[in-house]
């Protein structure tokens, strides 16, 4: 498949393009630091929906794995998220897999451990995750995952979550990068914690 991981070059996207390349998959890797690496095109998400459409034409599948980090919640994690969702309707691109977060679309729960300190960012997540919910016809996965981490990945994984908790990045980028070759998952929000069950069985069992 022909695909555009949208944050290409950040903490989740580097690895991300790696694993779909290893699995056979062409890649572009989209970003406003396309210098970055190899197989990037630039991407700005202060574009309009038509700029951006331009470049996600004759593709297959679409990730949006960009984030500002609290810099730039409004432009990048809201506007800039809803707008690649209607960049990509204008370009007739219909899969579609978003990186959210945990609880994102539970505003009960924001008080609860970490989450109480990052609640500008899960508002931006609430409200474009709701947008590509209800607001598409997009044929998308939404995933879920607590805090990212850079300890070393378990290869496992758990999708009933109870509690905020915490994952690997390189967990994280894996389910990712088979989350395209399970149609099981489209239309899904899936909320990701670590766990003690294989990721292949895990995405198979859904």
């Amino acid at each position: 498949m022909k695909m555009m991981v949208i944050g290409g070059t950040g903490r989740i996207g580097t690895l991300l393009v790696k694993a779909l390349r290893q699995q056979g998959h062409e890649v572009v890797a989209g970003s406003r630091h396309a210098q970055k690496a190899e197989g990037t095109v630039f991407f700005d998400l202060h574009e309009s929906p038509a700029e951006m459409a331009t470049r996600l034409k004759g593709l297959d599948a679409i990730y949006f794995v960009a984030g500002s980090r609290g810099k730039d919640l409004l432009q990048t994690d809201l506007n800039g998220a809803v707008n690649v969702m209607k960049a990509a309707e204008l370009s007739g691109v219909k899969r579609y897999i978003q990186l959210s977060s945990a609880f994102a679309l539970q505003p009960e729960r924001w008080s609860e451990g970490y989450l109480a300190g990052i609640t500008d960012y899960n508002i931006a997540k609430y409200f474009a995750d709701e947008w590509l919910i209800h607001q598409t016809n997009l044929d998308y996965t939404i995933l879920q995952p607590g805090v990212l981490t850079e300890k070393p990945a378990t290869g496992k994984v758990t999708f009933t979550v109870t509690a905020p908790g915490e994952n690997p990045l390189a967990d994280v980028a894996t389910v990712l990068a088979h989350v395209i070759d399970q149609p099981a998952t489209v239309g899904k929000v899936l909320m990701m914690g670590s766990g003690e069950t294989p990721i292949s069985t895990a995405l198979a069992q859904l």
